[in-house]
Order: C-alpha cells, then structure tokens, then sequence
C-alpha cells in the first residue's frame, strides 16, 4: 500500500547519507504521487457512499484551509525545526545517540519516537479544551476523503510548534530524519483520510501495522467514543499498546452532532470557530 511503499522507499537512502535532508523535491514526488494515486482510486473503490456536500466544494475549502497551515509550517515551523535537529546533530543530544551509534538505526529509531511523539500530541488536541477548539476544525468535515488529510486550521499548527520541537530535542532526530518522518507522515495522513475501499482482509491485517482508512474513519465518527480512539497517525502500535485501537468494518455518520449542517462548515465559519464560545460539540444542536 502507499504509505509501506513510502517508508521502504525513503529508508533505502538510510545507508547512503547523501546530503543533510532528505531533498525537496523526492518529498514532494511521493507525497504527489500517493495523493494522485489516492484520488483515483476513491473514484474507482469508494469506501463510504454517502456525500453530504459536493466533493469540489469541499474541496475548495479543505485546501483554503490547508493553505493557512502551509504557510505556518513552512516559515514558522520548518526553519526552527530543522535548525535545532542540526545542532542535536552536531552535538549527538537526545536519547536515539545514547541508545544506537549506526547511523541508520539512528534514522530509524527516530522516526520511530517522531511517530510516537505525534501520537501523543493528538491525544492532547482531543483532551486539553485550548487546543479541541483548534483541532475540532478539522473533525467537522462532513465527509472525510484525501482532501480533509490537509485541513488543519494555522492556529493548530502553530500551537503545535513547541511540541514538535520538543520531539526533536528528546528524541535526538537529525535533520534527515525529521525530513523522512515528515515525508512519511504526509503519505500517510493522506491514505488513512481517502475514501478508498482495501479488501477486509487486507486491511484488517494492514491495521495492526499501520493507519487505513477504515480506522481513521471511525476516529472521524460522530460519536465521541469512536474519536477517542485510533489516535495513531502512522504507526499503530501506539494505539495497540494503549488500548486505544478500535476496528470496525461499517462505517459511521463522519462530523461532530453540533457540526452537522452545510451552513456551519463554510470557510469563514472553520477559520473563527476556535475563537467563539465554545459549544457541547457532541450533543446535536437544535
């Protein structure tokens, strides 16, 4: 599938250790080629039939949205990230250079601890009131398909900034690692929120190793104790070890009960719900 094709790929360079980064442009070919391949397989193998909304029109809004939070990620979060996984570099900080010295179980234990650090980090947008109100943003989409993987409100992502540079500081990730983590981490977020239907089978044995997007999908559920659970963003074993993971072959009602409405959805309302009173998001508003 294509997030296991990703990490084979992307870790293949581990031994070669050619430049600091893993280059721009082979990111942005993969994350590419695995949301274009995903777009055409939600036309050809759609998981969930129901379309409360017309697919281009959120799809403009989805992308409105992941704009907001390109831009943060890319001058406000990238630069300080990758500047402190240099200097961990340099001085061999954080715990991955006291447990391995090769440099490529180096690369892969940090990848590793990235994983699990954003694990805990949505466990936290989900639990802490301050950072719900960001998040929720991304919940009320009404369907989930590849284009809701991107929909984040800018608040969100920048909040998340201390956190993501306190993840690179304990783990001890050096630049190349965060830019193969990161590459991975795009691949799979946008194959864990598409529409794509995978054989039960294949995808009940996929779950136990990675998100799919029947599991993200009742993490998108409109029921409180489905989204409270599949907090995985990569790897699931974080959610299998903190019983967490919930399989469930039929999928649910996507959104939050107070979000169930078009007119609730719209641009302008995603970009000032986190700063409104909030409401009892999982009771249905009348």
């Amino acid at each position: 599938m294509p997030t296991v094709a990703v990490l084979y790929g992307t870790l293949r360079i581990v031994s070669a250790r050619t430049s600091k980064q893993l280059p721009g442009w082979l990111s942005g070919v993969i994350v590419a080629g695995v949301g274009i391949c995903l777009l055409g397989l939600e036309l050809s193998r759609t998981l969930r039939n129901r379309n409360r909304e017309p697919k281009l029109i959120r799809g403009v809004r989805n992308l409105g949205l992941a704009a907001g939070a390109a831009v943060v990620m890319q001058w406000a979060e990238r630069p300080f990230a990758m500047r402190l996984a240099g200097r961990v570099e340099r001085n061999d900080l954080g715990v991955v250079p006291v447990l391995v010295r090769s440099h490529a179980a180096r690369l892969v234990l940090s990848v590793i601890l990235l994983d699990y650090g954003l694990y805990l980090w949505h466990v936290l947008t989900h639990k802490v009131p301050q950072l719900w109100r960001f998040h929720l943003v991304h919940h009320i989409d009404l369907d989930l398909d590849t284009s809701t993987a991107v929909r984040f409100h800018f608040g969100e992502m920048l909040l998340s900034i201390p956190w993501r540079l306190a993840q690179i500081r304990v783990a001890g990730a050096s630049p190349l690692a965060v830019s193969i983590w990161q590459t991975f981490l795009l691949a799979s977020i946008l194959f864990h929120h598409s529409n794509v239907r995978l054989p039960v089978r294949l995808e009940r044995l996929l779950s136990f190793f990675i998100m799919t997007p029947r599991l993200h999908g009742t993490h998108h559920e409109a029921r409180r104790d489905h989204a409270n659970s599949n907090w995985s963003s990569g790897l699931t074993i974080w959610d299998l070890l903190h019983g967490t993971y919930k399989w469930r072959e039929t999928q649910g009602a996507i959104g939050v009960p107070a979000f169930q409405n078009s007119e609730d959805v719209t641009l302008p309302r995603c970009v000032l719900i986190p700063f409104e009173p909030q409401v009892e998001v999982w009771e249905r508003r009348v």
